[in-house]
């Protein structure tokens, strides 16, 4: 058992909307947020808290900070730091939708939206590109330790770090190479999803090898497709019970450690990157104690 909110190792539903907001300049988000914690928070609804909104307060998380943008050749991962998220899921896109605008409506004295997508399942869990994501998520007990923080005190332990990224995807481009490029760019062979062991070094999977980072870089994936009319791509969220794994997969990804990016910058680009701190529940409700409220 754990405190954590609930939707953070709830299975994917089948549909997501995910909301930015930033604290409107000489705003006080206190009250907005005393607001938040009196509602239930079951597994429809995620919230997490930005280092920035936090700061404000004059308060800290300690293992908080913002979204560090990374760069390598051919690729970026932009910073786009928010104040405020909620990952809002369920099954029935109307309900989705009006606690959309009962969240936005009740953070608006002090908020603004900057960030609004809509995501879905599609399948069994497949990105648009037809791959499935998060093969290697821990479950069980060891989704707990990968994401969810003990052993810090109280008002902490529970808590989980988040970090949020829209990729946008080229698929055009990508439906243009051949089978084998793809399952190379990937490292698993979209047929059967095995992984394929003479894959090449920039292969998402063996760039990402969870076990293959010192220390192991595990961390719990709850992504999903979205498509607008500006396209198509994958809303990446991961979990953590720091930054720590997230961290060391992206600057491998962007060719930090030995120059070699990531294949999957061949047909997709990161449009935003930002950090969250997802409090504990205490009681059905969001304990906000460690910042004071």
């Amino acid at each position: 058992m754990t405190n954590s909110q609930p939707g953070i190792l709830a299975p994917l539903p089948n549909h997501s909307r995910y909301i930015e907001f930033s604290v409107v300049a000489g705003c006080d988000p206190v009250s907005c947020l005393k607001s938040l914690a009196l509602r239930r928070v079951g597994s429809d609804l995620v919230i997490g808290l930005g280092f920035g909104l936090i700061q404000g307060m004059g308060k800290s998380v300690a293992g908080l900070h913002g979204f560090q943008a990374e760069s390598g050749p051919g690729c970026e991962a932009p910073a786009t730091q928010a104040d405020l998220w909620c990952w809002i899921r369920g099954d029935d896109r109307g309900q989705i939708a009006l606690l959309g605008r009962e969240l936005i409506r009740m953070l608006k004295p002090a908020f603004k939206v900057e960030r609004l997508v809509n995501g879905f399942k599609y399948e069994t869990g497949l990105d648009l590109s037809g791959y499935e994501d998060g093969t290697e998520n821990p479950e069980g007990d060891d989704a707990i330790e990968a994401a969810i923080a003990r052993g810090a005190g109280a008002g902490i332990d529970g808590s989980s770090f988040v970090s949020v990224q829209q990729w946008h995807h080229d698929l055009d481009h990508f439906d243009s190479l051949s089978e084998e490029t793809r399952d190379n760019i990937i490292g698993r062979r979209i047929r059967d999803n095995e992984e394929i062991d003479e894959a090449p070094v920039s292969a998402h999977v063996k760039r990402t090898a969870q076990e293959s980072f010192d220390p192991e870089a595990f961390m719990v994936r709850r992504s999903m497709p979205w498509g607008n009319v500006s396209g198509e791509g994958l809303m990446f969220v991961a979990f953590g019970k720091s930054f720590d794994a997230f961290e060391a997969q992206l600057k491998r990804m962007t060719g930090q450690e030995d120059g070699i990016v990531d294949g999957l910058f061949r047909f997709t680009q990161p449009l935003s990157g930002s950090n969250f701190w997802c409090p504990p529940v205490a009681d059905g409700h969001l304990d906000l104690s460690a910042i004071g409220i």
